[in-house]
């Protein structure tokens, strides 16, 4: 059963979609996590239950990131995505908190070829879990903050957070 919820946070709205799964922390494996005006944002579904206790853990792992306490999101995700979008979001998982990488580091992680720098991005913008499958921490090789689905300033505001860049 897919279940939705929305929390407000620093970067606007956000929408939770989840599916129900007997294994998951709280009952809820997390689909989707997205942002208003997001590119490819989730869209609530008819069909759909709003549930927002079926997201307790994750909403409360949510605001602990977002007061600064926590670093590292363990949250059941349901897998999606092709082979090599899963590797590439396994890539971003594994960015440190306050760090950034350049997409050309990814494609090297991966073992792609440089060549594979723009598929890279592509599969990093359809990244269906902003904040908690941390492709903000991805940017330019110049160091320029590029390609953000839920937006620039939102990409700026989490690496200020994370304290990955300066204010001006």
């Amino acid at each position: 059963m897919t279940v939705h919820t929305t929390i407000d946070s620093p970067l606007g709205e956000l929408l939770l979609v989840g599916e129900r799964s007997a294994t998951a922390t709280g009952g809820t494996a997390l689909v989707s996590l997205s942002v208003p005006g997001q590119k490819g944002g989730a869209v609530v579904q008819d069909g759909w239950s709003e549930d927002p206790e079926a997201f307790t853990e994750i909403v409360s792992q949510l605001r602990s990131y977002f007061d600064g306490e926590l670093t590292r999101f363990d949250i059941e995700c349901v897998e999606g995505g092709t082979e090599f979008q899963r590797r590439v979001w396994q890539a971003l998982e594994s960015i440190p908190y306050g760090t950034t990488v350049s997409y050309g580091d990814i494609a090297r992680q991966i073992g792609a070829p440089r060549t594979a720098v723009r598929s890279v991005g592509t599969a990093i913008g359809r990244n269906p879990l902003l904040v908690v499958r941390p492709c903000h921490r991805v940017i330019g090789a110049s160091g320029a903050l590029t390609g953000y689905a839920g937006g620039l300033e939102r990409k700026e505001r989490l690496l200020v957070h994370e304290g990955a860049l300066q204010t001006a």
